[in-house]
């Protein structure tokens, strides 16, 4: 932790976060990869990535923690150079989205379509899979055999709507903390960030029952075409940025108990709370356009 002079900008000391969180990922990613290939050193690499992952974000965040409550960040610069990288962050996350929203567009407006012999693909429809019929979701494959689809879709009033309800709420009671400190409320700050936390982890829940139901009873898997790929994958990723969020809320809730937080020095509650809205309006594209659509 380096040395702070009063009114400069602070520079932390070098460290090896960063690194260590690059081969977590990396760890993560290179074994999720073999275990779909059923390599078996698969998902000892994934879970060693995992701990090492969550060992860098508890080293880390409680070096900045820290420093925070030692006065070397609370300075105007600092401030601004934390809100810039949690926007450059959020973007991140918004390409990331992007991406595998395009895959769902492009799979529903031309891939699918064009199988079926839209616009000027009739004859490759004709030649390759002739009984093909476009209709999404998409619950017969052109090759039933080789993939096998699901028996029906997810219905978007059930579940789904009861989930889209509780994260709704949950924007509502994370704003009503974020006023809550501003106005230097403590009980109705606490009672507000554990409504938060609640409501997610609700989610989680219920997101869990329904993965339950959609392999169980609908035979909606990864391995079931289109459709499942499209919807585990948009589901999933938002499920687990849903994960990290209750637990960014959680340890925002130890702070506030603590008394880290007043109305001039709450960076990290806005940080996740902006997180947690930018989960919020993912999730209200999710419910539009693969559950309702």
């Amino acid at each position: 932790m380096s040395d702070k002079k009063p009114g400069s900008y602070y520079l932390p000391a070098p460290s090896s976060w960063p690194i260590k969180g690059s081969i977590a990922l990396i760890c993560i990613v290179v074994g999720a990869a073999n275990w779909l290939h059923e390599v078996s050193v698969g998902p000892y690499l994934l879970f060693f990535g995992f701990l090492m992952l969550f060992y860098m974000m508890y080293g880390w965040f409680g070096t900045v923690i820290r420093e925070n409550r030692a006065g070397l960040t609370q300075t105007p610069q600092v401030d601004r150079s934390f809100r810039w990288c949690m926007c450059w962050f959020i973007f991140s996350e918004v390409m990331f989205f992007g991406a595998f929203f395009g895959a769902l567009f492009y799979v529903r407006v031309i891939s699918v379509p064009g199988l079926g012999g839209a616009n000027s693909h009739i004859a490759s429809h004709l030649v390759l899979w002739p009984d093909f019929q476009s209709v999404w979701p998409l619950l017969k494959n052109p090759n039933a055999g080789e993939f096998i689809g699901p028996k029906s879709v997810m219905e978007a009033w059930g579940i789904p709507a009861i989930n889209t309800f509780l994260l709704l709420s949950s924007g509502v009671t994370i704003t009503i903390a974020h006023w809550s400190i501003l106005k230097d409320r403590r009980v109705t700050m606490l009672i507000s960030q554990l409504a938060t936390i609640l409501l997610g982890i609700s989610f989680l829940i219920l997101q869990a029952h329904e993965y339950t139901i959609a392999y169980l009873e609908k035979g909606l898997t990864l391995g079931s075409g289109i459709y499942g790929t499209t919807f585990f994958m948009l589901t999933g990723f938002h499920g687990m940025h849903v994960t990290i969020g209750t637990i960014g809320l959680t340890i925002i809730l130890y702070r506030m108990f603590k008394g880290d937080f007043n109305s001039h020095n709450h960076f990290a509650f806005e940080a996740v709370s902006w997180y947690w809205h930018f989960v919020d309006v993912v999730w209200l594209l999710l419910f539009i356009l693969v559950y309702w659509l």
